[in-house]
């Protein structure tokens, strides 16, 4: 059992604190829906058309909703699995065949990871989505296609942990499985 400091015990605040996350993580998922556009129908026509697997990647904290998107798509019968960019570029890449399909997860949108395994995925064949929050970042421009995944606002309040940003990257992911 977890010893308890008193001086630390929750208080009402912390009730208001926990409402304002899920508000804000609510309304960024929200926000999503009112931008789905034709991007999303042509990363789900590349995903369907994939004769391969769906290959998910991606770092940090996207690196876990990309695994979770991986899963999500296995259970719906979509084979895919997650593959690790600093590992991808160290012998990985030669899983990924011209038949497969990548999402590759940044919000940034600049993952040094991701934007040096790219041009090997595309000389390959391969076919990439993005999910990024920003439509003009590098890795947005060499997908084939896009998925903004942007959000107004983290529930951090200092704006640092990623919060609402994977919220919304794991809804898309399930929107798009």
């Amino acid at each position: 059992m977890r010893h308890m400091n008193k001086s630390l015990s929750a208080t009402p605040r912390a009730l208001d604190l926990a409402r304002e996350v899920l508000n804000i993580e609510a309304a960024a998922v929200n926000a999503l829906a009112t931008r789905l556009d034709d991007n999303f129908l042509l990363a789900l026509d590349v995903v369907l058309r994939c004769k391969g697997r769906v290959i998910v990647s991606g770092m940090g904290k996207s690196g876990h909703i990309a695994r979770k998107i991986a899963a999500t798509l296995s259970s719906t019968g979509t084979p895919a699995y997650f593959v690790h960019p600093a590992e991808a570029s160290h012998g990985d890449l030669g899983m990924i065949t011209s038949a497969d399909v990548i999402i590759a997860l940044s919000y940034s949108g600049e993952s040094q990871e991701l934007m040096a395994i790219a041009p090997t995925i595309k000389r390959q064949g391969a076919k990439l989505i993005s999910m990024t929050g920003n439509p003009a970042s590098s890795l947005a421009k060499v997908a084939d296609v896009h998925l903004n995944a942007a959000v107004d606002k983290e529930a951090c309040p200092m704006g640092l942990a990623p919060t609402a940003s994977t919220t919304a990257a794991l809804a898309l992911g399930d929107a798009l499985a």
